[in-house]
């Protein structure tokens, strides 16, 4: 009977103690705050999750992102080459191993489109070959036979950077890759490219295909005074339409990630390989001040597009374009001998601007004309032949020539005044 007496009051005070216990055990709220007190200096994943969804996947946008400067304010890069020009006059505002040997990836589309501008008509027929439909990266869906107009061929290589659309075109102009890549190199150094050699037009990978980031803005500055090529690279989206087969379509969306994001951008052109890296041709004009990057060889895709906005960004705040010489202010006066008239009123086609660097001033500029003093009508002189030239000076460095033109015609003829130069010629030479 003890023992039975002993078993039931043993069982009554676990009992009691049972449900003394879970009455002072915490709720899951409680679990909750009193795990978050518990690491008052940790980011908890519970607390990721009470975010909202949209601040959690925010991101700032590419041309938003801004880079550390140095001592001299520029934006720090990774990149291995870069450049920053003002497009008018190629003025380098910026530079890092600028005339370092890289390879240009898919910016060499540019020379392949300027080139198929300005020797194809924009109907005309480009076809598809094998080798360009076999071309390595292709982006369109498309086979041997296949053909689009050469204004939507161009439009496919610049927007999308297809690299059989590159094949095409200089399969069309000069019959193959080879022949056209020595129009290329020819083309280049007419632009006034020292240090680049072409192999391919769309840039993949060949060790003899080089450029630095001082040709590629040469070339981006010549492209862009072309009014097709501009627009052609200011397209963000558009459908493109086979001429064979009938009726097929596609959608070309631009691979340029600051267009329509970076004020003021107006172009230009992508490029990656894995041997060239990321590299990109960007413009922007804000103000009345156009200015070129190039980014070669930068270390992420994403890291271009950054790079670009920086560098153009401080391009803008180190430029200031001034009115250099007014085109009124520019006519002079010269004798003409064996003509109608005996003078002729020279000068510049338009006002001439420069841009002023950070802290420079106007007055240290200089303005030279190098005109001839009596020049001959044999043959006519028409008006806007060019005549002479004048050349404008910084501080006794030469930065810019400007050609002379004629205002107006002098037909080849008799006049006393001429003939009367033409007898003190001698003289006025000396």
């Amino acid at each position: 009977m003890k023992k039975f007496l002993f078993t039931i009051i043993t069982v009554v005070i676990l009992a009691m103690n049972t449900i003394t216990l879970a009455e002072n055990l915490p709720t899951d709220s409680e679990n909750q705050k009193i795990s978050t007190e518990e690491l008052p200096n940790t980011f908890t994943q519970d607390e990721t999750l009470q975010k909202p969804l949209e601040e959690t996947e925010k991101e700032i946008p590419l041309q938003d992102v801004k880079l550390p400067k140095n001592e001299k304010g520029e934006p720090i890069i990774t990149a291995e080459s870069a450049i920053v020009i003002e497009a008018s006059t190629g003025r380098v505002i910026y530079e890092k191993n600028a005339k370092a040997k890289q390879e240009p990836a898919s910016m060499t589309k540019m020379l392949t489109g300027i080139i198929a501008l300005e020797t194809l008509t924009p109907s005309e027929e480009v076809k598809v070959s094998l080798d360009a439909a076999l071309t390595e990266d292709v982006y369109l869906n498309w086979g041997e036979g296949d053909s689009l107009s050469a204004s939507d061929m161009i439009k496919a290589m610049m927007i999308v950077s297809e690299n059989g659309a590159a094949v095409a075109l200089a399969e069309k102009i000069s019959g193959s890759v080879p022949r056209f890549a020595n129009i290329m190199n020819a083309k280049a150094e007419d632009i006034g490219c020292t240090n680049s050699h072409f192999v391919t037009p769309n840039g993949l990978h060949n060790p003899n295909h080089y450029s630095t980031a001082e040709d590629m803005a040469r070339i981006a500055a010549y492209c862009m005074r072309n009014e097709d090529f501009r627009k052609i690279v200011a397209i963000d989206k558009m459908p493109l339409h086979w001429i064979t087969p009938k009726d097929k379509t596609d959608e070309l969306e631009n691979t340029n990630k600051l267009l329509n994001e970076y004020r003021g951008l107006t172009g230009i052109k992508t490029g990656w390989t894995s041997a060239a890296g990321a590299c990109l041709a960007a413009s922007a004009k804000r103000d009345g001040i156009e200015l070129i990057t190039i980014i070669m060889h930068s270390e992420t895709n994403d890291g271009r597009f950054i790079e670009a906005a920086n560098l153009l960004d401080y391009g803008f705040e180190q430029v200031k374009m001034i009115e250099a010489v007014n085109r009124e202010n520019s006519v002079r006066k010269i004798f003409v001998k064996g003509g109608k008239n005996a003078t002729l009123h020279v000068g510049l086609d338009e006002d001439l601007k420069f841009p002023l660097v950070g802290d420079e001033k106007k007055e240290l500029l200089n303005v030279t004309y190098k005109l001839p003093k009596i020049v001959d009508a044999e043959g006519n002189i028409n008006k806007g032949d060019e005549i002479g030239e004048l050349v404008l000076s910084y501080n006794g460095k030469e930065m810019k020539t400007m050609p002379l033109v004629a205002y107006e015609k002098i037909d080849e003829g008799f006049s006393f005044g001429s003939l009367l130069v033409t007898i003190i010629s001698p003289f006025i030479d000396k």
